[in-house]
Parts: C-alpha cells; sequence; structure tokens
C-alpha cells in the first residue's frame, strides 16, 4: 500500500507533463495554421482582384458551398465558370482587401469571419465574410462561406 502512493504521484507527474506538452503543441500548430490561413487569406484578396482561377481554385474546396450576398447558393464549379480573369498587364478596376480578420479552432476545424472591402475608384463597398475551413490534401480550404452586404454601422 505505501508504494501506491508514490507509484500515483509518479504517474501524475508523467501524464500531468504530456498533457502541458499536448496543449503546447496543440497551440503552435494552431499558431501555424494562423498564420497559413491569413496568408492564404491575403493571397486570395489579391487574386480575386485579378479573377485569378489558380487563387481560387486553391482556397476553395470541391465541395464548396457559397452563399452571395445576393442570396444565391452555389459550389465551386459555378463560383469558377463565372471568373472573369484580367490581361497581365491590366489594372484590376477593383481592389478586394480584408479588414478585422478573427479565427477560431474548433476541433481541426478553422471559423474565419471578417469585412472585405471592395475599392473601386473612391468607392468602397463593404461585406460582412465568414467561412468555415478544412485541411484537405495538405492545405486550408474553405467548404462553406457566407457573403452579406454590410449595414451602414460596420
Amino acid at each position: 500500500m505505501k508504494i501506491l502512493l508514490p507509484i500515483a504521484i509518479m504517474l501524475l507527474c508523467i501524464f500531468s507533463g504530456c498533457a502541458e506538452t499536448s496543449v503546447q503543441e496543440t497551440l503552435l500548430k494552431e499558431e501555424e495554421a494562423r498564420t497559413e490561413i491569413l496568408q492564404k487569406l491575403d493571397r486570395f484578396m489579391e487574386g480575386a482582384s485579378r479573377g485569378d482561377a489558380e487563387i481560387h481554385g486553391s482556397f476553395w474546396h470541391e465541395e464548396l458551398v457559397y452563399t452571395s450576398s445576393s442570396g444565391a447558393r452555389f459550389g465551386k464549379a459555378a463560383l469558377m465558370a463565372g471568373l472573369q480573369p484580367l490581361p497581365a498587364d491590366t489594372p484590376a478596376e477593383v481592389r478586394y482587401h480584408a479588414e478585422n480578420p478573427n479565427l477560431r479552432f474548433y476541433a481541426g476545424t478553422a471559423l474565419l469571419d471578417f469585412t472585405l472591402v471592395a475599392v473601386e475608384g473612391e468607392s468602397e463597398t463593404r461585406f460582412l465574410n465568414s467561412g468555415v475551413l478544412i485541411m484537405s490534401e495538405g492545405s486550408w480550404q474553405v467548404v462553406n462561406w457566407q457573403a452579406t452586404r454590410a449595414g451602414i454601422d460596420n
């Protein structure tokens, strides 16, 4: 009986150390994923400004469900078919960028929300965008997207 207490304490120390290491590893993986996703979002905004099919192709998952700000719902194939790429030497008329990105992780899934700003000349239009990303074939991709025209206060 006297030997059980030291063994129990030793096991507790081992497992609590493992739990701490596991938490640290999870946080490190999430930080790496955060960096990767936010960099991908920035590249996507630039590519979307140019109608870049390669950028769109890597951003959207094959099983994408996209709900547009007009209320239309469609998948990746329809989205890709609607792209109108600009010639390399043509400046984009509308430039997109993301403001205030917020990223959260739940069981290997990333939830992203941000304000998309579309700038055309002196005019700005804002959309509240949110998406669900999963790791697929070594890359984070969007499987669900919601775009809503922002109100005056946003």
